[in-house]
């Protein structure tokens, strides 16, 4: 009998301490990919007078012992149009808030190449994975990283939308579109595929649709909303191949594909190509 008590007793123990706690491991794999992602993405301000002039996001790609690099947008990191001297810091928010300086160390040229390094020393961040080519396909699921209007880190999900290859070869990504909506400040924010949680694309801009409301004595105002499928990324190919010619292919664990390697070979094709559908209509970024 007093073993059957002490079966029981113990039975009773178990459902009670791993029932309790089970909920907490009954997360999705969507939620699994976005808790890791929030991790590995930050927020980048640019600063100007002691005043934060540009909010937008980044992703952390790699790390050389405590030096992180940070992924984001060139037109984020431009001076053109800023009143004076710009400085740049990364906001981390997990596991902990807190700011931190960084410095331009490699940017490309918007809207061909809309793409910049940040380098941070001093602290040893958490990096995604670089998806390779072969591993993104439209109808895929994923899930979007941003920092709307300069606040916390906000996630948001969706499918890839659109992937636009090369007419001569099919390896070659030279757009890519997703439908998760997405506002101001999620430039530069990172596009994580589900299940894996690999990075998949970074936000370049998005195309807005006016709308307006007529009042009485000449009260009338609009406001721009984004349009659904119309947030251009940029594709694994042009972040790999950007990645590789900044001398950090290394650290990001990358190594030169087909699609890469015809990428750079043609540089000049592909920076008109990309920018082509772009140029239809203004993109709003940031």
């Amino acid at each position: 009998m007093q073993i059957w008590k002490w079966l029981a007793a113990s039975l009773i123990f178990l459902s009670l301490g791993f029932g309790a706690s089970s909920p907490a491991h009954a997360k999705t794999e969507r939620s699994r990919v976005v808790q890791r992602a929030l991790r590995e993405s930050v927020r980048v301000e640019v600063t100007v007078g002691g005043k934060v002039a540009r909010a937008a996001s980044g992703v952390v790609i790699a790390v050389e012992g405590k030096t992180s690099y940070v992924l984001t947008n060139a037109h984020v990191v431009q001076r053109d149009g800023l009143k004076g001297p710009a400085t740049f810091a990364v906001v981390i928010e997990r596991p902990r808030l807190y700011r931190l300086r960084a410095r331009v160390v490699h940017e490309g040229k918007a809207p061909d190449e809309d793409l910049a390094l940040l380098e941070i020393e001093g602290e040893a961040l958490s990096a995604v994975t670089i998806a390779a080519e072969n591993e993104v396909d439209v109808g895929d699921d994923v899930v979007v990283i941003g920092a709307p209007y300069g606040r916390s880190l906000s996630a948001s999900s969706g499918i890839v939308s659109q992937l636009e290859l090369d007419e001569q070869d099919s390896r070659v990504q030279r757009g890519m579109k997703t439908d998760a909506p997405i506002g101001y400040g999620a430039s530069g924010g990172g596009v994580f595929e589900v299940p894996g949680g690999r990075l998949v694309g970074l936000v370049e801009g998005y195309r807005t649709a006016k709308v307006n409301f007529g009042g009485i004595a000449n009260d009338d105002f609009s406001f721009d909303v984004p349009m659904p499928g119309e947030t251009f990324l940029a594709p694994p190919t042009k972040i790999r191949n950007f990645i590789l010619r900044a001398g950090l292919g290394k650290l990001a664990a990358l190594r030169e594909t087909a699609g890469t390697a015809l990428a750079a070979s043609s540089a000049q094709s592909t920076q008109q190509s990309a920018s082509a559908p772009r140029r239809a209509r203004p993109l709003r970024r940031f």
